[in-house]
């Protein structure tokens, strides 16, 4: 998916195609397809090399040495300055670490797994630690019967902003089929799963997405973690707010959370 869709988590009837939205990352619903990630953006088109030979060329994007290899994104800059990760030869790929997201509606705990990711989780501690996270709103519920969803990471609130990096997925293998798909395409995102948005293959930033209820997704979104009891009560406070209603949709599946919703720090440990 080009960089002018929104990121999305699970696709629900087709939507406009965007890039880091919410639901666009993720792609079960195809809201989540526009959704977990979104916005739309100009395609601008190079320019010829002059007659002189001088190409208007910008320099390559930056590309850490290492195994996750961040890489800038020069048409997406950060919605927060923020520097690239960390990308040692020998990436932490075993055992778990605490991060707690305070918002105003109570604490999200969660158990970042990276034996199961370990650039994402790398990359996850690395905007939580330049404060990235903090003071940012979750952007995006979804209450869809197979896609039930809070997406955040977007410190623009609008679906389509990032850290001005991406990196390749980690996806997972060991999801059990969703009961709901008799095709079998789709995967079982459990309640509880914490997994990251995004708007095509090979394009993580910035934005996650948090399970609240069992969802079916096909398996091309990165899963990194848990979210712990606490931060389940949290999310299921703020979706029975409900999705605020818009002019052209007065009973919304897909949109803004009623209940306005703001991580105002994003704590390592509980």
């Amino acid at each position: 998916m080009s960089r002018s869709s929104r990121r999305r988590p699970v696709p629900p009837p087709p939507a406009r195609p965007r890039r880091p939205r919410a639901l666009s990352r993720l792609a079960g619903v195809a809201l989540l397809v526009t959704g977990l990630v979104g916005g739309s953006a100009a395609v601008a088109v190079a320019a010829p090399p002059s007659a002189t030979g001088r190409a208007a060329a910008e320099p390559p994007p930056q590309t850490t040495p290492g195994p996750c290899a961040y890489t800038e994104t020069p048409d997406e800059p950060p919605a927060r300055p923020v520097p690239l990760p960390p990308d040692p030869r020998r990436t932490p790929d075993h055992g778990t670490v605490r991060v707690t997201l305070r918002t105003n509606h109570g604490p999200i705990g969660l158990t970042l797994d990276r034996g199961q990711a370990p650039c994402t989780v790398q990359s996850f501690l690395h905007l939580a630690r330049h404060r990235f996270y903090d003071r940012t709103p979750c952007h995006r519920l979804t209450a869809y019967p197979t896609l039930s969803v809070l997406q955040c990471g977007d410190p623009s609130g609008t679906g389509e902003g990032g850290p001005g990096y991406r990196y390749a997925d980690e996806l997972p293998t060991g999801l059990p089929p969703a009961p709901t798909d008799p095709t079998g395409e789709r995967r079982l995102y459990a309640r509880g799963l914490l997994a990251m948005a995004n708007a095509g293959p090979d394009t993580n930033g910035s934005q996650f997405f948090l399970v609240y209820a069992d969802s079916a997704l096909r398996p091309n979104y990165t899963v990194f973690g848990e979210v712990d009891a606490a931060g389940l009560a949290t999310l299921d406070r703020i979706a029975a707010g409900g999705i605020a209603p818009t002019p052209e949709d007065p009973a919304p599946v897909d949109g803004a959370p009623a209940l306005p919703v703001e991580i105002r720090r994003a704590v390592r440990g509980r």
